[in-house]
């Protein structure tokens, strides 16, 4: 069984699913690794690709990816600098149960929206019998 449950704050920096989930699995994380399995890519080539993340939501979850060692930042001696992120062997590896993540999501993106709709309608005419 897993456990998810923390007796303290402390605590909860041994909990993985806090721990890595928290960082892979937030939108921005998810999408960068997802644009990098294509191939190499430089910062402003990702963010045009993302489109709306900005410039230092940006910098801090490529930070925080290099931090934890999924992705590699390779700096060509250029001038101007170029800079290019790929993914780290650690980063190919977190792709396969994300895949099957993205892939899910695709599938089931509709049923999602439809029950959104429905939940959405459903507490709008709540309110208006109140």
């Amino acid at each position: 069984m897993l456990k998810v449950t923390v007796l303290d704050k402390k605590d909860s920096i041994n909990c993985p699913y806090r721990d890595i989930i928290d960082r892979i699995g937030d939108k921005w994380s998810t999408l960068v690794l997802v644009i990098l399995e294509q191939n190499p890519t430089r910062f402003n080539e990702l963010k045009r690709t993302i489109g709306d993340i900005s410039q230092k939501v940006l910098t801090k979850t490529l930070r925080e990816l290099e931090a934890d060692g999924y992705i590699a930042r390779q700096v060509y001696d250029e001038s101007p600098p170029k800079v290019e992120y790929r993914l780290s062997d650690l980063g190919w590896k977190v792709l396969m149960p994300l895949r099957q993540l993205v892939q899910w999501a695709e599938e089931n993106h509709e049923t999602i929206r439809h029950n959104r709709a429905v939940y959405e309608k459903r507490k709008r005419s709540k309110k208006r019998v109140r």
